[in-house]
């Protein structure tokens, strides 16, 4: 699986993305750490990867805006609650493949996951 990631994802999860094999590209190291939520949802969508992101405000862009997105993973965690959350994410990305995936907005917390669609 292919993902970008948000500037406001810990470093501790893009690290154990990596750990479990992915191919992850941080905003930063291509210079979008300061890109408006739009800009860089675009990116994902042309380079084909998923958003994986902590906020919230990417809903609104899907939904209300019905901005087209390659999918978006939401990380719904605080430093307290990251251990779950990763074996969340560990057991959701284990279950669905990268095509799955595709344009849906998903929600993972401690616990459980939840998956909306969104419009192509």
């Amino acid at each position: 699986m292919r993902f970008l990631i948000d500037q406001d994802v810990y470093r501790v999860t893009s690290d154990q993305l990596k750990a479990w094999g992915y191919d992850v590209v941080l905003a930063q190291d291509i210079g979008m750490q300061r890109a408006a939520d739009r800009s860089l949802l675009l990116h994902a969508k042309e380079t084909g990867r998923l958003l994986v992101t902590r906020d919230k405000d990417y809903g609104s862009l899907v939904f209300l805006e019905e901005i087209c997105s390659s999918g978006v993973i939401l990380l719904r965690m605080t430093p307290l609650s990251i251990d779950d959350v990763h074996k969340e994410l560990r057991l959701f990305l284990q279950k669905y493949t990268e095509e799955e995936l595709k344009y849906l907005f998903c929600v993972i917390e401690p616990h459980r996951f939840r998956i909306r669609h969104l419009k192509m």
